[in-house]
């Protein structure tokens, strides 16, 4: 009985904004006065009863409002991206026998809403999926969103703003300069969502609609995603188009899917697939990079035609020059694309480039433009002799049977830009505010020839602050932010200086194994270094080199005088694993992701290893009667099988 009501809301609304624009655009009438009153009282009756107001309503009165900027806010959790499949049958295979909901994986901006009391109070974006920007007046426009609902507990609900394809293309109609006119709907829909001023938005048509419900105070849902989704429906969501699924007729629904994509409204780029079964999703836990509850389906790679234009050489922060691809712009995955990196020599050469070859591009993952193939071959691109940057001389040098071009000019702009770039990223020093392209402004204008230099901008703020783009407030924000990056850690500043091969976890292990002593790290030999489990002789020889470097000494010399270095605390009996190997395998409960553990251990002296050994105390898997390679060759060796319980239990570790 909700449901009708509330579809009958939505229909009265829908007939009274069409008979409003009709009177006040038009000069038409399509209704007479009596009739929109009548409607209108009954609209208001039931928004009463069901306590389900629409951004929309003609009851509602959604104030305009302009914002200097977008604040920012963390989620309460991590927004972690799906894993996903192009393989029906792996798809069907990933059910494990159990009942799945199957739904549309919408192609616009993800955005997160908080309702207390039961009115909107907040929407955030996904942003980075840690920080995004608060959007809730530009949600208010949102045409189909209820503003006002009738649960009055805390409620979260993530969904996706989009704008359909008939809105973009009315949109568009109303561009008359082809150059101006928007790419796609995605783009679209994103710029329109984070908007400044929300009137902009409201002229957008965007809609919203919930995939997932986060949290609903006090509500019982008996375990089902789909309780979950005619919960938000009554509440006045409109949802994903969804269906519960099993093993047997999976298969069928994706082919269901298939057939109605081409002519679908909504921007869709695959499908998402999540257990119906809320308690055993979770149960599954997360890995590093993606929940374990559910799956995205992805349809086969688009393959487009185009013509090579050039190949540009991008020099990188180790000397790298990179060819790059610039091909007549393609639609891609939704995206316009008009590049790819062709990554090194070797693949270049195979690929047999030239100017004006006809090739096909595809995107790697659904994310990264690659050449598929050559249809022409002829040849012709040649190998540059000097870098684009410096004018240096270059060279191709092979590793591992790969070809790749350098730059030989140690004092090459391109390498300076680059590596103040790594070193203020987000692993490293985390300053915010100072993009590439500010970098390259500050390394131009003299500001910053070595890291140390960072901390001392403060000497050139009259002209930092006249410079384009900045200005009292830009110059604040970016002083706060390198104040704060003076309180760190020691695998940051390693991972900061660049070295090459050493990433964010090399630094923490190398950091780790020397008691996060620099003086010790700096006197190290490749010998030793390359005694430690995962590093080797070439990561070493690098290591070691660097460190070696007189210039190279007295830079990190200076930056460690910016620095206050955080050393980990190392509580009395926490080495309790000193000596201890250790693998782990299966999915996990007590950990986020195999790399948790792993730091666990190793914060406690002992050691993770890839495969079981003599030398392997204990592996840890939950599912004891497992088949794998790893269980037979434990029970081989009469190496003991221990759930994550029993392992935190034996050594008593508290989580």
């Amino acid at each position: 009985m909700q449901l009708e009501k509330i579809d009958r809301i939505k229909y009265l609304v829908e007939l009274l904004n069409r008979a409003s624009r009709a009177y006040y655009a038009q000069d038409q009438e399509i209704m007479d006065n009596r009739e929109y009153d009548g409607l209108y009282d009954e609209l208001a009756a039931l928004e009463k009863e069901t306590g389900v107001v629409l951004a929309n309503s003609p009851t509602m009165n959604v104030g305009y409002e302009a914002v200097e900027e977008l604040p920012k806010e963390r989620h309460g959790a991590p927004m972690l991206s799906l894993d996903k499949t192009k393989s029906r049958e792996e798809l069907r295979d990933w059910l494990q026998g159990k009942a799945g909901v199957m739904s549309w994986k919408l192609d616009g901006l993800t955005v997160v809403l908080t309702y207390r009391g039961g009115r909107l109070e907040k929407a955030v974006t996904r942003g980075n999926g840690e920080i995004g920007e608060v959007v809730t007046n530009n949600a208010r426009t949102f045409v189909n969103l209820p503003l006002v609902i009738g649960f009055q507990g805390e409620l979260v609900v993530r969904g996706e703003a989009v704008i359909r394809y008939s809105d973009f293309e009315r949109i568009n109609q109303e561009i008359g300069d082809e150059e101006a006119k928007y790419k796609n709907p995605r783009n679209l829909c994103s710029g329109s969502v984070r908007q400044l001023n929300n009137e902009i938005t409201a002229k957008r048509s965007v809609r919203f609609y919930a995939y997932t419900l986060v949290a609903a105070e006090g509500a019982d849902f008996g375990n089902s995603v789909e309780a979950q989704f005619s919960f938000l429906q009554g509440q006045g969501f409109e949802t994903v188009e969804h269906y519960l699924v099993t093993e047997e007729d999976l298969v069928d629904r994706v082919g269901f899917f298939e057939k109605k994509v081409d002519g679908y409204d909504i921007p869709s780029d695959g499908l998402v697939l999540t257990y119906e079964d809320i308690a055993y999703g979770l149960s599954l836990g997360r890995t590093a990079k993606f929940p374990r509850h559910s799956i995205a389906f992805k349809w086969a790679d688009e393959l487009r035609e185009t013509t090579l234009r050039e190949i540009e050489w991008s020099a990188s922060r180790t000397g790298l020059i990179n060819p790059v691809a610039i091909f007549e712009p393609v639609e891609l995955e939704g995206t316009t694309v008009s590049r790819a990196s062709v990554h090194n020599i070797s693949i270049l050469r195979g690929l047999r480039l030239g100017l004006g070859d006809r090739i096909t591009v595809y995107k790697a993952n659904m994310i990264i433009p690659q050449i598929a193939e050559n249809l022409t071959g002829s040849d012709t691109v040649e190998i540059p002799r000097v870098c684009p940057v410096c004018g240096g001389s270059t060279q191709i040098r092979q590793v591992n049977d790969v070809q790749s071009l350098y730059c030989t000019n140690e004092k090459c702009p391109a390498k300076q830009i680059k590596a103040f770039t790594l070193f203020v990223s987000r692993d490293a020093m985390n300053i915010d505010g100072l993009s590439e392209a500010t970098l390259e402004k500050f390394v131009d204008r003299g500001f910053i020839h070595e890291f140390a230099d960072l901390f001392h901008l403060d000497r050139h703020e009259q002209e930092i602050v006249e410079m384009e783009g900045f200005g009292e407030k830009s110059y604040r924000n970016l002083m706060e932010s390198i104040d704060r990056a003076r309180n760190t850690t020691l695998p940051r500043v390693i991972y900061g200086l660049g070295i090459a091969n050493i990433g964010a976890a090399n630094a923490k292990m190398l950091c780790r194994y020397f008691g996060h002593d620099l003086k010790k790290l700096q006197e190290a030999d490749v010998e030793s270094l390359s005694a430690i489990e995962g590093v080797g002789e070439v990561i070493a020889t690098a290591f070691v080199n660097y460190m070696q470097d007189p210039d190279n000494m007295q830079r990190l010399e200076s930056l460690m005088q910016e620095l206050q270095i955080e050393i980990p605390k190392v509580e009395e009996g926490s080495r309790i694993l000193d000596g201890l190997s250790f693998v782990v395998t299966g999915s996990l409960v007590h950990f986020a992701s195999r790399s948790d553990l792993k730091d666990m251990i190793e914060s406690k002296g002992g050691k993770v290893t890839g495969s079981v050994t003599s030398k392997t105390t204990c592996l840890i898997n939950n599912d004891l009667t497992s088949s794998s390679s790893k269980n037979k060759k434990a029970r081989e060796l009469e190496i003991p099988i221990l759930s994550e319980a029993d392992f935190l239990k034996r050594y008593g570790i508290e989580v």
